[in-house]
């Protein structure tokens, strides 16, 4: 019995509708799912910074009592809150980075956009 659910999916349809020759070897993605796409990448960049927020709560940790081993724990919970802060702040930086690809390619959708236009609006003979 055959399921209900395609096959393959992509944003922006069914891998088939994309490209119905089905060369693969690519992605192809619609103008809006560009745009979904970068600002899914921003919204994660944005979480890790509010993230990053309580990580420094976490490299702020003072010990409960004056002794040794409240000392020596708390130092230890500062250092792990400065790792966490460090790798959130790369994984910001990544989805950011992503965020500008997919704005790039919306760059590139313009710029092959309107060079399609130019041609068609050229006169009979000059193309």
């Amino acid at each position: 019995m055959k399921s209900e659910e395609p096959d393959a999916v992509t944003y922006g349809g069914l891998l088939e509708d994309l490209n119905p020759l089905g060369t693969g070897g690519g992605f192809e993605y619609s103008v809006e799912t560009l745009h979904e796409l970068a600002g899914q990448w921003r919204q994660l960049a944005q979480d890790y910074r509010d993230d990053r927020l309580d990580a420094e709560r976490i490299a702020q940790t003072e010990g409960p009592g004056l002794e040794y081993a409240s000392q020596g724990n708390a130092e230890l919970i500062q250092a792990s809150g400065q790792a966490l802060m460090q790798s959130l702040s790369a994984r910001a930086d990544h989805c950011d980075a992503m965020a500008d690809k997919f704005l790039a390619a919306l760059g590139k959708y313009a710029t092959t956009e309107e060079q399609h236009a130019a041609e068609l609006e050229k006169p009979e003979g000059l193309a």
